[in-house]
């Protein structure tokens, strides 16, 4: 049974950091791709961050380059999203999710077939 547990959000002030931890079972975890995703109140599930199987290649979605950063361990099967400069428009449930194909990497939310239950990551102004 595949599982993906998140932890590490709370509660931060604007400007500040928090570190996310996906932490995977039940698969290997070094054949896929990872990725993160969030859902603000009302609207829809976004793209976030993903990370080849290698952790060799990263992709982010505009609003977070150069802010976030997406690691992996895959001797921990734990994949990491580092958090800086938090801004109130980051407020979301943060998901982890994994590639339900092998060696390719997607930003679509389809094609990850492993959720993790969410972490809520709240940023006051």
């Amino acid at each position: 049974q595949v599982q993906l547990v998140e932890s590490g959000g709370g509660l931060v002030q604007a400007g500040g950091s928090l570190r996310l931890s996906c932490a995977g079972s039940g698969r290997t975890f070094s054949r896929y791709s990872m990725g993160w995703f969030r859902q603000a109140p009302g609207k829809e599930r976004e793209f976030v961050a993903a990370i080849s199987w290698t952790g060799g290649s990263t992709y982010y979605t505009t609003s977070v380059d150069g802010r976030f950063t997406i690691s992996r361990d895959n001797a921990k099967n734990t994949t990491y999203l580092q958090m800086n400069s938090l801004k109130p428009e980051d407020t979301a449930v943060y998901y982890c999710a994994s590639m339900l194909l092998p060696y390719i990497v997607s930003r679509l939310a389809g094609q990850y077939y492993y959720w993790g239950q969410g972490t809520q990551v709240t940023v006051s102004s």
